[in-house]
């Protein structure tokens, strides 16, 4: 939630669009970067992030038809139930999350 209110704040529109698990529930960030492509963010494997990272993201897709981000999220909310999903509005392509180095 604290990524949401910070976004918000900034005068960014970001929205819980899915409401996963608190506590088991993995978090997907969906970037529209309101120019017709969005990019999508998951969570980085355990073995890119290092030992002592905490939430660490990856790109998934950047800048891509929104159809392709749609269709990754439901196929991953059929494996897990518990899944968050964001929604940000932002030009940027700089979502202000930790991300592992080397991806796309």
């Amino acid at each position: 939630m604290a990524f949401v209110r910070r976004h918000n704040d900034r005068g960014n529109m970001c929205v819980v669009v899915r409401r996963g698990d608190p506590i088991a529930g993995q978090v997907f960030i969906e970037l529209d970067h309101l120019d017709g492509t969005r990019s999508l963010f998951t969570p980085a494997p355990v073995v890119s992030r290092g030992d002592d990272a905490g939430l660490v993201f990856q790109a998934r897709f950047r800048r891509v038809e929104p159809e392709k981000v749609r269709q990754r999220i439901a196929q991953e909310m059929e494996f897990d139930p518990d899944l968050w999903v964001l929604s940000l509005d932002l030009r940027d392509d700089d979502p202000g999350i930790d991300l592992v180095k080397g991806g796309l």
